[in-house]
């Protein structure tokens, strides 16, 4: 009733009517006496500044330093009371009449405290407070009901609600003034202190997080699983849309984002950016200085997404090796203590690639010494044999020959005699050609300055050196072709080491090649170089054996190590002599085809 009875006076149905205008509501036409004249002008001010007050008002918190109030209020009177006391002591002043609007201008405007009536129509003061305090946005903020002295309210459940405080209408304006600063500075204390422990919570994360990468590096040398723990556990404590670490190539030409844990942005994993297409913020960075800026990511659709980036060096004492990048919507900044950690697990990040790296490349050096080492038992099981199996040839044809010169009357007429003469002179140049190829290698890079170079026309040189193996081949049931270019090529080498280079892959080549399978002697060039090339079929070098075969001792892993000999030098000898001769030697293998070839260069190509 009460409520009505005010509306019913003619000011306050007037002013009321005005602050319905402020809300788009028809205004009736008004005829006043001179006295209250006076009292509508005053009322039009108050309208004029409640319109610039209310809802459509908008608050820039660097507009002033002053707090912002929002008065709740159906009583014109008291509205316009507060509203102009308070505006005069430096406050913000924003105005409802009734609780939907008061919740509408909070949520909206955030001000720092309400005063909020307690009796209004709809819905009144504690339900209001209720609907505040639901709310993440406005729960926090402070509420001081009002109340007359004749209305029984029950205080209890105001506090229950939230609220904070009461003042009694009408009360002195030096009382509210106390109360609202006092409840002002306990909510800056209140947010003051809300913060620090949202610092400090930061910091015990920041510090877990650094414990555990430190972890990861003593228990594990992992790089892959220390860097993507690294970039996950980033991502998740600093709420990032996504963080990633890039890595340098060798040279320092482009970055490639190799480890990545992302949220809300889209996967780049595996990207690479051209160092040179964006030389002034890699400049930076490759300085060992962070960068923080908003730029866009491109997104499968049409249009990019644009992110506020930082980006902290990754390096050490031995040189800059990438960098950690941290990614959050436009609207956000990093702080410093943000800042501070990424720096941190960037320099965690340093030590745990380095001892990664490190560690791998120890073990690479230890499965090499392993493989060097058995390398070297199969050497010497090898050469053993090599040594053993001729003097057992000698051995025995020794002793054959004592049979026959004790009991043949004509011995060297003897077939025997004959085939012992043969094992003798057969065994004698297995031992030579071990030992030659033993001191060729040892004395190849000594050798290197007395190579003697001349020309030699392939065309003529070729068949002279064929012809020793054409009962071979026949004898295996093998073919040997010759297809040799159609113009004569003429190289500068050195003839005595080109023999020995085309003579061991001749010999390799019927040694390996089965029965009814061709041998093909082949010559070809182009504009760069001559090629001299040696094919069989019949046989195939597996793709992974075919860098290895070229080094020392090295042989083709066979179920009989014995059954084609050989010390494992060969190829090595030919590699190493090819490159005496400025040329370079190189194999193909597939489809049961073999095919090695020696590439001259041609001078001024």
């Amino acid at each position: 009733m009460r409520y009505h009875q005010q509306l019913l006076s003619k000011s306050t149905k007037t002013l009321a009517k005005l602050i319905g205008s402020s809300l788009g509501e028809s205004s009736e036409e008004r005829n006043f006496d001179d006295e209250q004249e006076k009292f509508y002008q005053k009322g039009d001010n108050f309208v004029a500044k409640f319109q610039d007050n209310r809802a459509t008002a908008k608050v820039n918190p660097q507009e002033k330093n002053s707090e912002v109030i929002l008065i709740v209020d159906d009583t014109p009177d008291n509205l316009l009371v507060l509203f102009s006391f308070l505006e005069e002591k430096g406050f913000k002043v924003l105005l409802a009449e009734d609780g939907e609007s008061a919740l509408q201008i909070a949520q909206s405007k955030a001000p720092d405290l309400i005063l909020l009536d307690v009796l209004m129509p709809e819905i009144d003061g504690f339900e209001t407070c209720r609907r505040l305090k639901e709310k993440p946005s406005t729960k926090e903020i402070p509420v001081i009901f009002l109340t007359a002295l004749s209305e029984t309210v029950n205080k209890v459940q105001g506090f229950k609600l939230g609220g904070v405080d009461y003042i009694t209408k009408p009360s002195e304006q030096e009382e509210v003034l106390v109360r609202i600063q006092t409840h002002l500075n306990l909510q800056r204390m209140r947010s003051t202190l809300a913060k620090q422990n949202q610092e400090l919570k930061q910091r015990l994360d920041f510090e877990a997080l650094q414990r555990r990468i430190t972890d990861k590096l003593r228990d594990s040398l992992n790089e892959n699983q220390i860097l993507q723990i690294a970039t996950q556990d980033l991502a998740e404590v600093l709420e990032l849309g996504s963080c990633q670490i890039e890595l340098y190539d060798s040279q320092q030409l482009t970055a490639t984002i190799a480890y990545e844990h992302s949220i809300t942005l889209p996967q780049s994993q595996g990207t690479s950016r051209n160092i040179k297409d964006f030389s002034e913020l890699y400049q930076q960075l490759l300085e060992k200085t962070p960068v923080q800026l908003v730029e866009k990511i491109p997104q499968f659709s049409p249009q990019d997404i644009q992110v506020t980036r930082l980006a902290c060096p990754i390096f050490d004492d031995r040189g800059i090796i990438g960098n950690v990048w941290g990614l959050k919507p436009p609207t956000e900044e990093f702080t410093k203590l943000e800042i501070e950690l990424i720096q941190q697990v960037a320099s965690q990040c340093a030590i745990a690639i380095r001892q990664a790296r490190l560690y791998e490349a120890s073990n690479q050096q230890v499965a090499e010494l392993a493989r060097l080492n058995q390398l070297k038992d199969d050497f010497l099981k090898t050469i053993t044999h090599e040594l053993k199996a001729p003097l057992s040839s000698i051995h025995l044809a020794a002793q054959t020959m004592d049979t026959l010169l004790a009991n043949e009357a004509n011995p060297y007429n003897s077939p025997t005699f004959k085939r012992v003469i043969k094992i003798f002179h057969d065994s004698y140049k297995r031992q030579k050609q071990l030992i030659d190829d033993l001191l060729t290698l040892c004395y190849v890079d000594a050798k290197s300055n007395n190579v003697k170079l001349q020309s030699i026309n392939l065309h003529l040189w070729i068949p002279d050196l064929v012809q020793l193996y054409l009962t071979r081949t026949e004898d295996q049931q093998q073919q040997l072709v010759l297809n040799l270019a159609e113009e004569e090529l003429q190289i500068s080498t050195d003839p005595v080491m080109l023999e020995r280079i085309f003579k061991e892959l001749l010999h390799n080549a019927y040694k390996y090649t089965p029965s009814g399978e061709i041998i093909t002697i082949q010559t070809e060039t182009n504009k760069s170089n001559i090629s001299l090339c040696v094919i069989n079929t019949g046989v195939e070098i597996p793709v992974e054996q075919q860098e290895l075969i070229f080094n020392q001792f090295y042989r083709i892993p066979n179920n009989d190590p014995w059954k084609y000999g050989g010390t494992g030098l060969g190829l090595a000898l030919v590699k190493k002599l090819a490159e005496m001769l400025q040329a370079t030697v190189d194999v193909e293998s597939k489809n049961e085809r073999v095919i090695f070839c020696i590439r001259f260069p041609i001078k001024g190509a």
